[in-house]
């Protein structure tokens, strides 16, 4: 027993120092990387009875965005995520994980409902940003991603958000109004890409790995400016190493983070969810 404490001490060292070691450009590569586990991949390993619901009543149904009913630790739960494709038929068929206009409608048509039968929301964030296709822009894509914004400050029952992978701009903003946010150790949160950074200040892409670091986009810098609220470990190597490792960490900090959660009365947990994205921002300037 005291063999095994001492192995798994070690590992833990030596995953620390490989982390140290991770630039933000790499760990822009991690959160990218194609085997890394999406939205169905944590459903299947945390959640049981999960029933997919489709469509937003107005328009139509959008791949890039799925959710439904489920269980957690045996509790009725609704779950909204990103959800990115493996093969090419199957990353045209998602849009590659980029939301339109109606993703975001059946996103915030999911949360009233689970708001209405008293449910708590897990959403997961993976998306490089909405997607800016005409199509999308005629059928109101900034409106939708602000009414979402508004309503999940107004929505009675606990949010709880994970980053996945890429968390980009208002695209993942707009699932991700919440009263805990998470971020995999791996992840990333960025108003904008590291290329698309590096397009607008240096007027080429030949700066991304620059522009990763000035972005600030890791989760370590995440939780040290308090924009999220914990960090979950990643098996070494990354999430995409080990799939039930990596499901099996985050199902204990969701599980803590909503035993927390649902001992709040609604009316308070409103205010804190206000006031904790106020707060995101604030700085002291000392002359």
């Amino acid at each position: 027993s005291s063999e095994l404490e001492r192995l798994k001490q070690e590992i833990s060292q030596l995953q620390a120092q490989i982390n140290l070691d991770v630039t933000p450009w790499e760990q822009v590569k991690l959160a990218r990387h194609p085997d890394r586990p999406y939205t169905l991949d944590y459903i299947s390993r945390i959640f049981t009875d999960f029933r997919e619901i489709h469509g937003d009543r107005n328009f139509g149904d959008d791949n890039a965005i799925i959710g439904g009913m489920a269980r957690f630790r045996g509790n009725p739960v609704m779950i909204i995520g990103h959800q990115k494709g493996r093969t090419t038929k199957d990353r045209i068929f998602r849009n590659y994980g980029m939301p339109k206009p109606e993703g975001y409608r059946k996103a915030l048509r999911l949360m009233h409902l689970a708001e209405k039968f008293r449910r708590p929301v897990f959403t997961f964030i993976d998306t490089p940003g909405a997607y800016p296709g005409i199509g999308a822009e005629r059928r109101g894509q900034a409106q939708a991603i602000a009414l979402n914004l508004k309503s999940m400050a107004q929505i009675r029952v606990p949010i709880l958000t994970t980053i996945l992978g890429e968390g980009g701009s208002g695209g993942a903003l707009a699932i991700g109004l919440s009263d805990r946010v998470l971020m995999l150790e791996h992840s990333i949160y960025s108003v904008i890409s590291p290329e698309s950074c590096s397009a607008i200040l240096w007027k080429d892409q030949d700066h991304a790995q620059e522009a990763a670091g000035a972005l600030k986009l890791t989760a370590k810098s995440m939780r040290e400016h308090n924009i999220v609220d914990g960090v979950v470990k990643e098996p070494v190597g990354g999430a995409h190493t080990d799939y039930d490792e990596s499901a099996a960490s985050l199902a204990k900090e969701l599980e803590r983070h909503l035993a927390e959660l649902v001992c709040i009365d609604p009316g308070v947990l409103l205010g804190k969810r206000y006031s904790k994205f106020r707060k995101i921002g604030e700085f002291l300037e000392v002359k």
